[in-house]
């Protein structure tokens, strides 16, 4: 869904009906639904110090870091000299609300409804997207399993030309390419999740055996104190699984890897699992693998 970040309190003044104009520096040609995001900065001392404007919100709870309801975006209108007198003179409120200057743009906005249940975001800067995770899902239903290499080529299998070839790809040529093992997916789910206000993170999971390296790349976040597992690229599992701890969805996913991708067959010792972040694009299948495991080192032992 669309979103547009404001710092309070003009996102609760819209949510309550009491500023119906955004004023942007900017055009934007989105028109349709949009739903107000109330950012997490802090309130402007010159704000504060607005008696005008804060007494608007007189009694009112602030929802700083949430969207907090939606609209629709009708018009984008230049101002013009004789548009912010217009404004000022006969619609004093609204022209407290925002910042009224020639050359600026007046976003309208109307059918303003408050979500019963705010929704934690981290925002962005511009219009930006929201996905859920049952979103994210279906964004990601027309990416199939398999690599580019250096040259651009598509592999639907891992053969021996993978350790040479293979290329990590950005999020947006995940999209374009419509293909990615699951380095290249975690990545795309990472990005379509940077909104989000969860404890995001990312798993590698190995078995190190002789010159074969057996591999998982996994991505967990947190919500209303749950532990969730986001699978898309492992077809077997694909899904989102619930969990009531952290180290049990850990143990579930190695108990998973160790049945239907070793077989059972494997050395304790050998098997490594490292909480990542984000890596540089367009790195090779070794530099991968050297950036998994300068993350954090999880103690199978312990689990």
């Amino acid at each position: 869904m669309k979103v547009l970040s404001l710092i309070e309190p003009y996102a609760t003044l819209i949510k309550e009906n009491k500023k119906l104009i955004e004023t942007r520096s900017w055009k934007t040609d989105y028109r349709g639904e949009l739903y107000i995001h109330a950012s997490a900065t802090k309130i402007p001392k010159e704000w504060k110090d607005n008696n005008e404007l804060m007494k608007l919100v007189d009694n009112i709870s602030l929802n700083f870091g949430n969207i907090i309801c939606k609209c629709n975006l009708m018009d984008c209108i230049y101002m013009s000299e004789e548009y912010v007198k217009n404004m000022k003179k006969n619609n004093y409120q609204e022209y407290i609300c925002g910042v009224y200057e020639e050359g600026r743009y007046a976003w309208m906005l109307d059918n303003i409804i408050p979500l019963k249940t705010p929704i934690k975001a981290k925002g962005q800067l511009n219009i930006w997207n929201y996905n859920n995770e049952l979103e994210v899902m279906n964004l990601m239903k027309d990416i199939e399993y398999g690599w580019i290499d250096k040259d651009n080529n598509k592999h639907s299998l891992i053969d021996e030309s993978f350790s040479n070839s293979y290329i990590l790809q950005s999020p947006n040529e995940t999209i374009a390419n419509k293909i990615g093992i699951c380095w290249d997916q975690v990545e795309l789910e990472r990005y379509y999740f940077r909104a989000n206000d969860w404890n995001i993170k990312t798993y590698f999971i190995v078995h190190y055996d002789s010159d074969k390296y057996p591999t998982h790349t996994f991505l967990t976040y947190e919500k209303n104190g749950k532990h969730y597992w986001f699978e898309h690229s492992w077809k077997r599992f694909r899904g989102i699984h619930e969990y009531n701890t952290e180290k049990d969805l850990l143990l579930n996913v190695k108990d998973k890897f160790i049945k239907h991708e070793l077989n059972n067959q494997y050395n304790i010792e050998n098997l490594v699992i490292h909480e990542y972040k984000r890596p540089k694009y367009h790195i090779s299948a070794q530099d991968f693998y050297n950036h998994c495991d300068i993350g954090k080192y999880i103690d199978i032992a312990t689990l």
